[in-house]
């Protein structure tokens, strides 16, 4: 505890210098808004990151968070959190539209997804209802349990419900343990629609998911943020994968027994020689038995219309090299949640 509040952020901005209120206040609804949370908000709201818990393992960082350069989420969570708790930012919202509940408080926390533990980081003094707080806790903790039993079905079929949480930790914490996590193997989707539409259905964790309307976003700002960071990182993820799995001699980087660190964590041999190895590991892919990932390019499906999308491919060139050149398949999901038409050779193309 006390070397987390040593690392509690500070909003500094690219100059070095604090963020001034304007700033902030500016970062918050940007925030905001491309999350699509500007009303009806809870009493409390977590603000999540991801990582992994593993120990003597030189490929953590692809276990850990993309967007967060291979961190984990922490510090992002904490940040978001702290900025909008704030009070002068939460009255700067308000003249923008975004009316913030005087009794809402978020919170940081982060996702261990190799044990599935959720924490709560930073949970303020005052404000915070201990009977909802408690709710909460007790819901997370029994979908840490459920999901930890879906997941280690995937990884050792002879562990019960009694041993799980035991299990997941000791698969970290083992230095011998080539898979302690799948991480990201079996993904092939990206969704950016209303939460509702994806809401109850099993995705058998294979969809990165984006709740978006864009009837609340008119001039296409966020659409526009959506397709251009979030959207462009899960194909870096997906041709990751993919190029790993098709090809692992060359695009992945072998059997993980035998690699040896270079540098420190600079990279790793398989073997004592040879060139240093890029990609994943063959263990981070296949179960020994069958493989894990379907290598599939990336299947994108989003609820906007299509003049939207056009213009927003057009404006921006990797966008544009990724769907023209099919390193991704772009669908669009009509207002009745129908998936007719595919952007296929720089047009729209009925199913």
């Amino acid at each position: 505890a006390k070397e987390r509040s040593q690392l509690h952020p500070a909003l500094i901005g690219a100059n070095g210098g604090a963020l001034s209120e304007q700033e902030k206040i500016k970062l918050a609804e940007g925030m905001l808004r491309g999350l699509g949370l500007i009303d009806r908000f809870a009493r409390i709201i977590l603000l999540a990151g991801h990582g992994t818990s593993t120990t003597n393992n030189p490929h953590r960082a692809g276990l850990d968070c993309g967007a967060c350069a291979g961190q984990t989420g922490e510090v992002s969570a904490r940040v978001a959190a702290a900025l909008l708790n704030e009070s002068a930012v939460r009255l700067g919202l308000a003249g923008k539209g975004i009316h913030i509940s005087r009794d809402t408080r978020f919170i940081a926390a982060l996702h261990d997804t190799t044990t599935d533990q959720m924490s709560l980081l930073d949970v303020p003094t005052t404000g915070v209802d201990p009977v909802i707080l408690k709710a909460v806790t007790q819901a997370l903790e029994q979908a840490g349990e459920l999901t930890r039993l879906e997941r280690l079905v995937t990884l050792d079929k002879q562990v019960d419900q009694q041993s799980a949480a035991r299990h997941v930790i000791h698969r970290g914490r083992d230095w011998s343990q080539v898979r302690p996590e799948w991480g990201l193997a079996g993904n092939g989707a990206f969704i950016a629609a209303p939460r509702w539409r994806t809401r109850g259905l099993d995705l058998h964790g294979r969809a990165f998911l984006h709740d978006y309307d864009w009837r609340k976003d008119p001039d296409f700002g966020v659409l526009t943020l959506i397709m251009t960071a979030p959207l462009v990182v899960a194909s870096w993820i997906n041709l990751q994968y993919y190029g790993s799995t098709v090809d692992n001699e060359r695009l992945g980087c072998g059997n993980k027994v035998l690699h040896n660190v270079v540098g420190g964590l600079v990279g790793v041999l398989e073997g004592n020689s040879g060139d240093l190895r890029i990609g994943l590991s063959l263990q981070s892919l296949h179960n020994g038995e069958t493989w894990r990932h379907e290598p599939l390019r990336l299947n994108a499906f989003i609820e906007a219309p299509t003049d939207a999308l056009d213009r927003i491919i057009q404006d921006h060139p990797m966008l544009r090299q990724l769907v023209d050149n099919h390193w991704l398949n772009l669908c669009q999901i009509d207002e009745e949640g129908s998936v007719k038409r595919r952007f296929a050779n720089g047009d729209w193309r009925e199913e």
